[in-house]
């Protein structure tokens, strides 16, 4: 069922009106929340939900974990590959060869502005994979094999 199957279009003025009050804060960085839409417009959370769906369809918002939707703006461009991928970018960035010690937690933590744990599981998946030694607490985890980027294209 297309979007225009709503005989009111409720849902296409709540995606319009969240739209103005976006060109009107360029500061915003998250949509409203659902419940907030719904009291606001008296709708039900479908519609609400469906005015969400406008937003994403136009490039505009994005939902993010925990219920909650994102602003994107124009230009605006994040990373959404795994971090394990993005490390392996690093390595074949830096030319790292085999032998070599990889990036340490810490670095990656900072590179990339993610929480140890993340970024200690994400080592853990590039050691399992074979791309990497074991690491351990003193130990320095080395590239044990270069990763095949036409593979993962």
């Amino acid at each position: 069922m297309s979007q225009q199957a709503s005989p009111r279009g409720t849902f296409l003025q709540i995606a319009e009106a969240v739209k103005i009050q976006m060109q009107a804060d360029p500061e915003m960085t998250e949509l409203p929340r659902l419940a907030d839409l719904m009291r606001d417009h008296g709708v039900s959370r479908g519609v609400a939900l469906r005015a969400f769906g406008v937003l994403r369809s136009e490039g505009l918002a994005e939902p993010v974990p925990g219920g909650r939707w994102r602003v994107v703006r124009p230009g605006q461009r994040e990373e959404r590959r795994p971090l394990a991928d993005r490390i392996v970018d690093v390595i074949s960035e830096r030319g790292l060869k085999v032998g070599d010690p990889a990036p340490s937690a810490s670095e990656l933590c900072a590179l990339f502005g993610a929480a140890r744990p993340t970024v200690s599981k994400a080592l853990d998946k590039l050691e399992a994979a074979g791309l990497l030694s074991a690491g351990g607490q003193g130990k320095v985890r080395t590239v044990r094999a270069l990763p095949d980027l036409e593979e993962r294209a």
